[in-house]
């Protein structure tokens, strides 16, 4: 479990180091977590210590939605006065995601479907 924990740390580490010194426009967990699931991918699998240590992980990943929710609450009168902005920027965003992986798909389906 300790090895697990290690290494999710070290990539997280890394991370942080890549963030702070190459792509300071992006935070140093999801460079770590690319650079992570890179890892496992050129290892063709996970061992039993990192996957112990994900599965502890998932079981409280409720808990970090606590925070969240309290900032909702704390900046609730901000988030009425600002209501039509917000909906239309998901809304927006909903229907721009939804619409690319659609063209996406189409793209690699028919690039499949030539090999």
């Amino acid at each position: 479990m300790i090895s697990g924990l290690v290494q999710i740390l070290l990539f997280q580490s890394i991370g942080e180091l890549a963030s702070k010194f190459l792509l300071p426009t992006l935070p140093g967990p999801v460079i770590g977590l690319v650079l992570l699931v890179l890892w496992l991918v050129m290892r063709k699998g996970i061992n039993a210590e990192l996957a112990m240590v994900a599965d502890g992980f998932s079981q409280y990943l409720g808990l970090l939605f606590v925070p969240a929710a309290v900032g909702v609450v704390l900046f609730l009168p901000q988030l009425q006065a600002n209501a039509l902005a917000i909906v239309s920027a998901l809304v927006g965003s909903v229907v721009l995601t939804i619409g690319s992986s659609a063209l996406v798909v189409r793209f690699l389906s028919r690039k499949e479907s030539h090999e």
